[in-house]
């Protein structure tokens, strides 16, 4: 027993120390803010912080490899080659034997002709060359080409073409060209091309998500300010029933009242208190939710509801010309309308390509001959034209008839994207007005509703009605200011659809207002530029 108990004194403090250190700077920071949480602040911290939008922002790195990717069919080559042969002079030369004297060969005897005799010899060459290859489909190489071999000092071994340095070396050049299919249009050609539209494509995936995180965080952001207004609503009704509690309590040992009316009294605090509870856990659902669009140190930050602010008033509504300038604008920045140019720029280069196989393959090609025995007996260099052509194009025919559809696929899409984005507009006007009615109505009715439960709470105090009535006077107020509430909830929310419709919240958010909680460097918007260079 004694032996244990020295164990865990022993073991208590390793795991004391063992325990996780959590950097507590951050919920210090949020404990001791007093400043609400503005829709400005919570867009620019989607800007600065959310995972998703920096994730998109990566679609440009993902762009630029894409471009150097196509680059590579073009990179600039160091080529080094060394061939070597073993031939025999009686296949490619009467050249005589060195030493042997010349004599004409006899019928019938044995000896071998002297002056002919074979010979065994070993001969190769060395190139070292630079090739480059040109977008409009023709490649050139320039080096130079060093023999060796047995047959080294000897003329029937030296090329008297562009010799260079000494007599078994030579200056080489050659190349090819496409002269009709592959010439200014070709497979390689068409990929640098689509590749550069990849940039313009992958600014188009970050408005595209920051368009759509925008307005999830400005919705639960409204939705969260909704929530901590309700409550607020109910803990005051749950404050006042219990006051009523305690002066019906006292009424009721003054025999002044029933104590049914108590147990009424009572019944309706317990009811509003189930009712705070529930609209407590509304809040802090609301708040983990906005928790995921307000990152600081690569955590989310939960608000406080002490941070919602009031809601702000009304403004004035767009005009007509406004309106038609907000749909103009609409299908000029909507990423969904852009997507489709980018689709149909990408398709049009299909198109070219696709007709251009439908010429006839016809190269032009040039250069040292590879050989090395032609090395040897002095043949320079070679020159080719080559010529092919399918007979029934079907290939060629096929893909450019499946461009040619997506084309117009993509004409009817972009018809289609660009009425919708119009009617976008007009359905988030029909909800700013609609939303705007609604406020007005719902502080109306909130207005008489606070005036017939001071009126009905005067005649409680006279005597002159029951608590019963003066319970659902209250609970109408609750009511009333849940539609208030939430009208102007949805208000707000059309002000931003319509921010939405215009393609305002594809664009980044301003740069003085995300300096006030970051650097902006380190936005999405300004991740993952071009560096200047070779590149």
């Amino acid at each position: 027993m004694v032996a244990l108990l020295m164990s865990l004194l022993i073991l208590l403090p390793v795991v004391a120390r063992a325990e996780p250190v959590t950097d507590d700077s951050a919920l210090k920071a949020a404990s001791s803010r007093t400043a609400p949480l503005t829709i400005g602040e919570v867009l620019a911290r989607i800007e600065l912080t959310h995972p998703l939008l920096q994730a998109a922002g990566a679609e440009r790195t993902k762009a630029r490899a894409k471009i150097l990717k196509a680059l590579g069919a073009w990179e600039p080559q160091f080529k080094n080659k060394t061939e070597a042969e073993r031939y025999e002079t009686w296949n490619l030369t009467t050249a005589p034997t060195p030493g042997l004297a010349l004599s004409p060969c006899v019928d019938g005897d044995p000896r071998p002709c002297e002056g002919i005799q074979p010979q065994v010899l070993t001969g190769g060459y060395n190139d070292s060359k630079l090739e480059v290859g040109h977008p409009w489909g023709f490649r050139i190489q320039g080096g130079m080409r060093n023999g060796f071999g047995d047959r080294g000092n000897n003329k029937i071994a030296i090329i008297p073409d562009m010799q260079a340095f000494h007599r078994q070396s030579q200056f080489i050049l050659g190349g090819s060209f496409q002269l009709l299919r592959g010439f200014m249009v070709n497979e390689e050609y068409a990929e640098y091309q689509q590749a550069q539209l990849a940039g313009p494509q992958a600014e188009i995936k970050v408005a595209q998500k920051r368009q759509d995180l925008y307005l999830a965080g400005a919705v639960q952001y409204w939705d969260w300010q909704v929530a901590v207004k309700q409550a607020e609503v109910v803990k005051r009704a749950l404050a006042v029933a219990e006051e009523r509690l305690a002066q019906v309590e006292g009424l009721a040992k003054g025999g002044r009242v029933s104590p049914l009316d108590v147990v009424e009294v009572n019944q309706e605090v317990q009811k509003r208190r189930a009712a705070a509870i529930a609209a407590q856990r509304k809040v802090e659902y609301e708040q983990y939710k906005l928790s995921l669009f307000l990152w600081e140190n690569n955590e989310p930050v939960t608000p406080r509801p002490e941070w919602a602010p009031e809601f702000q008033g009304e403004t004035p509504l767009p005009t007509e010309e406004e309106i038609a300038a907000y749909k103009v604008e609409a299908k000029e920045d909507r990423p969904e309308v852009r997507e489709l140019y980018i689709e149909a720029k990408m398709n049009n280069i299909d198109i070219k390509l696709a007709k251009n196989k439908l010429l006839p393959k016809l190269n032009l090609e040039g250069g040292p001959t590879e050989g090395v025995t032609d090395w040897i007996v002095g043949v320079g260099y070679r020159t080719g034209l080559h010529f092919e052509m399918p007979l029934f194009q079907r290939e060629a025919r096929g893909k450019v008839m499946a461009a040619e559809v997506a084309q117009q696929q993509l004409a009817l899409k972009q018809q289609y994207t660009e009425q919708q984005v119009s009617l976008d507009v007009d359905n988030w006007l029909s909800a700013i007005v609609r939303a705007r009615d609604r406020v007005t109505a719902a502080t109306e009715a909130l207005r008489l509703a606070k005036t017939l439960e001071e009126g009905e709470r005067t005649r409680f105090n006279m005597g002159s009605t029951s608590v019963l009535f003066v319970n659902l006077r209250e609970r109408n107020v609750v009511e009333s200011a849940y539609q208030l509430y939430r009208a102007q909830a949805d208000y707000a929310v059309a002000r931003g659809g319509m921010l939405y419709a215009r393609g305002v919240l594809g664009k980044p958010w301003p740069t003085e207002t995300i300096a006030k909680y970051g650097e902006s460097r380190t936005a999405a918007g300004s991740y993952g530029y071009q560096q200047p260079g070779r590149d």
